[in-house]
Parts: C-alpha cells; sequence; structure tokens
C-alpha cells in the first residue's frame, strides 16, 4: 500500500508577515549607510551592482502590489513547493527591471520606504485567501508571502557577499521560512523516503525514490545548517563545493543531491 500524502506545510500568516517586514527592515537600516562607492560595486550576481540588487529587493514586496492589480484566477492551480522551480522563467524580464529601478530611484531608501508602504497596505486590504497568478500558477496571498522570505533572505546574503563588513542580520523566522520551503521544493522535486534531509533547527525532509525509511538511523543522510542549504538550494554554492569546505555531511549510496540541485537560480 502506498504512503499517504503528507500535508503541505503549514505556515502562520502573522508570524510569515512579521518575518517578511524584520528583514525588509534590516536591509533597509543596512542601505542607508552604504556609500555612492559601495552602491556601485559588483556583486556574484552578474553584472549587477549593489544599487540594483538593493533595488531587487525591494521587488520582492512590489511583487505583491502587482500581483493584486492583475485578475484574481478562478481557483488555485499551484503548490506553495511549486514555486522555486518556476521562477526561472522570469529571470531575464527581473534582471531588466532592477536596473530600470535603480536608475529611477536614486534615494533607494525613500524608494524602499514606499515600497514597505504599499506592501503593508496591501496586507491590510486583501485576505491571506485571496489568489494571485504567480510564475508558478494561481497561490492564495498568504501563500505568496511565505515566497518573499526566500528572496529577503537571499538576496540579503548577497548584499553581505558584495559589501565585505556589512554583515545584514538574517531575521530568525524568515529564515525558517526560507528553509522550509526549499526543503519541501526539494521533497517536490525528489519525491521518495530513502534519502533523509536535515536542516537543523528548522527541517527535516524525506525525499529520493528508494527503499523507505521506517524506524533506527536512516541509511542515507544529508545534513547541513540553515544558510548552507539555501545557498545549495539557490546556485550560490555547488554540492561538490560544500562537501570539500565540509559544509555538507553525506552519508549512503542516495544521499548525493548534486543532481538535484539548484532547485532555483
Amino acid at each position: 500500500m502506498p504512503p499517504a500524502k503528507k500535508r503541505p506545510r503549514a505556515y502562520d500568516p502573522g508570524k510569515t508577515r512579521a518575518a517578511v517586514l524584520a528583514q525588509f527592515g534590516e536591509v533597509r537600516r543596512a542601505v542607508r549607510g552604504l556609500t555612492p562607492e559601495q552602491l556601485a560595486s559588483p556583486t556574484r550576481l552578474g553584472d549587477w551592482v549593489v544599487r540594483d540588487l538593493v533595488a531587487h529587493i525591494g521587488m520582492a514586496l512590489a511583487a505583491v502590489s502587482r500581483l493584486l492589480g492583475e485578475a484574481e484566477p478562478a481557483r488555485q492551480d499551484a503548490r506553495l513547493s511549486d514555486w522555486p522551480a518556476a521562477i526561472g522563467a522570469d529571470a531575464p524580464a527581473i534582471a531588466g527591471t532592477a536596473r530600470h529601478l535603480a536608475e529611477r530611484h536614486p534615494d533607494l531608501d525613500a524608494h524602499l520606504a514606499d515600497v514597505e508602504r504599499r506592501f503593508t497596505a496591501d496586507l491590510d486590504a486583501h485576505p491571506g485567501t485571496r489568489l494571485l497568478p504567480t510564475s508558478a500558477g494561481a497561490l492564495p496571498l498568504a501563500d505568496y508571502v511565505v515566497t518573499r522570505t526566500v528572496e529577503l533572505v537571499v538576496h540579503t546574503d548577497d548584499l553581505n557577499a558584495a559589501v565585505p563588513g556589512l554583515d545584514v542580520p538574517l531575521d530568525r523566522q524568515a529564515l525558517a521560512a526560507a528553509t522550509r520551503l526549499l526543503a519541501d521544493a526539494l521533497a517536490a522535486k525528489a519525491p521518495g523516503g530513502s534519502t533523509e534531509v536535515r536542516i537543523p533547527p528548522y527541517a527535516v525532509v524525506q525525499c529520493v525514490e528508494g527503499p523507505r525509511h521506517t524506524r533506527g538511523t536512516p541509511p542515507n543522510v544529508v545534513e547541513t545548517d540553515p544558510l548552507t542549504w539555501i545557498r545549495l538550494a539557490t546556485g550560490r554554492l555547488t554540492w561538490p563545493d560544500a562537501l570539500a569546505e565540509a559544509k555538507v555531511s553525506a552519508s549512503g549510496e542516495r544521499a548525493d543531491l548534486a543532481n538535484l540541485l539548484p532547485l532555483m537560480a
């Protein structure tokens, strides 16, 4: 008899909203102190400079307003775990829009403040069940806000990498939500129960086809920390490099995730 389907992970909308705003606030505080030279510094994201990256971080919240402005889909036809694999198609448009926004808004702090105001107003005005036409398909607003934690955590890490010594903090709740969503995306991409992926203290998922583990120590185990996991899942760190740098441990013949990563880029 096949195992029962696991219920989708539930997220508390209030906690998710607070996490998004907390992480966005950390970025805003850091951006206020950046010099013109730092804003013109290169990033690890192609030809983007820091100013473009900051504008893109603003887009993470502005996307909610944009999607609310479109017609509401008739029914939900996507799962939250579908989102990471679907956003790659948006990459070319996102790159151009970020640079255009950076040019239009020389006062980045004022721009981010306006984005934040619109985001909070939108969440106040619409129920979490309101469907949005996302790149993954129709998702409830409350689920889409969870995806904003991934965008903010990933790009805060990009910002820290681009500006030595900046060290923008990662909000614990935002990091937890981002970790869990990307872990669930792995389980959706490679369904099964032969391998256990542990990302303490936030997530444990079963994945990869093969003999299902039922009790005792699993024969195939992958373990890493949340930020390393997010870097692996988004292509900021490769599987071989993570192993070589002892940032991930993998035991068992089905514990090699190289062919499954990244989940989004």
